[in-house]
């Protein structure tokens, strides 16, 4: 029996992704490293894919791990584990734009190096399948392409700099040898059809924010130029789905793609559509960016209100753009392709009405 090795379960993307890659063949088996605080919600989640899939029952095997030690905590298990993979799915990182730096090097960073390590040892590796963000751009101005990385940015926060620093680890070892194919996702929402995710950011902040505020009108401050700035977000399904059948190909081998929107909103469209679809007539306001920031980041009565991070305002003024031709050549008559925003915002703005218990927080 083939055997996958998986980190990022039973996490936003990786609780989807791995029925999908398992449902390919039944003489597939999947090792999950899953840290031990997470083995609870790690074996629901695997009763909850047996129970809707028979197929999988048997074939989903946790173990208990840390990405951040040099042996993924793996100890004695290590090598006779990786004599058996043929194939990595690395998604585990912190998506939290306001993690440490210590935090995020732990595991953004080293974690990826003590998983490039332990994919070295597999001698039968075939593929190795790695999830950065099309972040790793920074601040970069203008157009960033798939093929590049290196381009001399800066960033706004540890998590770009963190998953930027992994993916030059990447790049390093796929130039070694390494069989990789690398797959940068946008902002992602959840699910196209029913709005459902694990965790409230990106488009989610806004939405709460105006659903706080009475029907009627409601007050939007806008940082930078709304008109000028696009917001990229894609939902859940695409990217599972894009990865789900690109991970399969061997036409993807070597390459980055780039799971972005071809044609985002712009800032001033994206909240005037969210105004709509919570039912709210907007009065916006303009505020410089450096004040936005410092506001959410030090006035604890308009953080409270807003109930967002300061380093989200980065976002709302982001130079960058982002091609998507190599995903959109490779995925041509799939049928695989984001969904617009506007199409999803009433189904995620329900969402957010039935689920107020759900948080921004990250699974650290």
């Amino acid at each position: 029996m083939s055997t996958i090795f998986f980190t990022g379960f039973p996490g936003f993307l990786g609780r989807e992704l791995l029925p999908r890659v398992l449902a390919r063949s039944t003489s597939t088996r999947a090792v999950c490293l899953v840290q031990e605080k997470f083995r609870k919600v790690a074996e629901d989640a695997v009763a909850s894919l047996e129970r809707a899939d028979e197929t999988l029952r048997g074939r989903i095997e946790l173990v208990a791990g840390d990405l951040t030690a040099r042996d993924l905590g793996l100890g004695d298990r290590r090598d006779a584990i990786a004599r058996e993979v043929r194939e990595i799915y690395h998604l585990a990182a912190v998506y939290d734009l306001a993690v440490p730096r210590e935090v995020g090097m732990a595991i953004n960073v080293e974690g990826t190096r003590h998983l490039l390590d332990f994919a070295k040892r597999c001698d039968r590796l075939e593929r190795h399948q790695y999830v950065s963000t099309c972040y790793v751009s920074g601040k970069y101005p203008g157009i960033f392409r798939e093929q590049d990385l290196e381009v001399g940015q800066s960033f706004n926060n540890y998590y770009e700099e963190t998953k930027y620093l992994a993916e030059v680890l990447v790049r390093d070892a796929a130039e070694a040898g390494m069989p990789t194919t690398v797959y940068r996702p946008a902002i992602v929402v959840g699910d196209s059809k029913t709005g459902a995710t694990q965790k409230y950011d990106g488009p989610y902040f806004v939405i709460r924010y105006l659903l706080k505020q009475p029907e009627g009108f409601a007050v939007a401050p806008l940082a930078g130029d709304p008109h000028r700035t696009r917001l990229n977000v894609v939902p859940r399904d695409y990217v599972v789905d894009a990865i789900a059948y690109l991970s399969g190909e061997a036409k993807s081998l070597g390459k980055t793609y780039q799971l972005a929107a071809p044609r985002p909103a712009t800032i001033a469209d994206l909240v005037q559509r969210i105004g709509e679809a919570t039912g709210r007539r907007l009065v916006t306001v303009r505020l410089p960016p450096d004040f936005a920031r410092w506001a959410l980041s030090n006035v604890k009565p308009v953080r409270r209100f807003l109930d967002m991070p300061g380093e989200l305002v980065a976002y709302f003024v982001h130079p960058t753009f982002y091609t998507t031709h190599v995903a959109e050549e490779d995925l041509a008559g799939t049928g695989i392709a984001p969904t617009p925003l506007e199409d999803m915002l009433p189904q995620m703005v329900e969402f957010v009405k039935a689920h107020p218990e759900i948080s921004s927080n990250a699974m650290i």
